[in-house]
């Protein structure tokens, strides 16, 4: 059954690569023995200035897809099974029952919404950092400390991600071809497939919307 739309996949696929971008650029300027080791320091400046700055660019044109925008409405709502799911992860309860999903499932949505969050201030200290002055009332020395202390929290972020990706083979299939098993849905996002059997593509009526 079709999970992803070809927008969507693009708009993943780029993103992804814009943030790989980011992170080894930056590794190369922060790292010493391997910012020996690539040399070509104002290249990569060049590279993670311009791959950071991009990084909304995906999503901005992922609005002209309806599906990519009826996605997002789903991961802005929060509901009661979102709730029983995040308590059955804290129990270690692993039955399909026990972890009721829509679409995407509470994890899911929590961690689009922190690094949305984390994209957003990541692009703000940068800004600062380039454009020296931009506020004056705000230091280049606090910026750079929020910069660097985020970067890390997203690198370990987005390793937690890449290793729960990699153990769900069918999860990964559904983010490459856009299809995924009727069997996978109904274990992992079961209300997601009864919205689908009963033609409800609006997403999760009762929800409310997250804050």
């Amino acid at each position: 059954m079709r999970r992803f739309s070809t927008a969507e996949r693009m708009v993943h696929r780029a993103t992804g690569l814009l943030m790989l971008l980011c992170l080894v650029s930056a590794a190369c300027l922060y790292l010493g023995p391997l910012a020996q080791l690539v040399g070509r320091r104002h290249l990569m400046v060049t590279v993670h200035e311009w791959s950071g700055i991009s990084l909304p660019l995906p999503f901005v044109l992922g609005l002209l897809s309806p599906s990519f925008r009826a996605d997002l409405r789903r991961l802005n709502r929060f509901a009661v099974y979102d709730r029983q799911w995040l308590r059955a992860v804290r129990k270690r309860r692993t039955s399909p029952e026990a972890r009721p999903a829509g679409k995407f499932n509470a994890g899911q949505k929590l961690y689009a919404g922190w690094i949305a969050g984390a994209v957003l201030v990541m692009m703000f200290t940068g800004l600062l950092m380039w454009f020296m002055g931009l506020l004056p009332f705000i230091s280049r020395t606090s910026a750079i400390f929020v910069h660097d202390l985020l970067a890390w929290a997203i690198t370990f972020v987005l390793v937690g991600h890449m290793r729960k990706a990699s153990a769900d083979t069918e999860a990964r299939l559904g983010m490459r071809t856009g299809y995924v098993s009727r069997s996978w849905a109904q274990r992992y996002h079961s209300r997601w497939l009864r919205e689908e059997h009963a033609g409800d593509g609006g997403g999760d009526a009762p929800n409310r919307r997250m804050t």
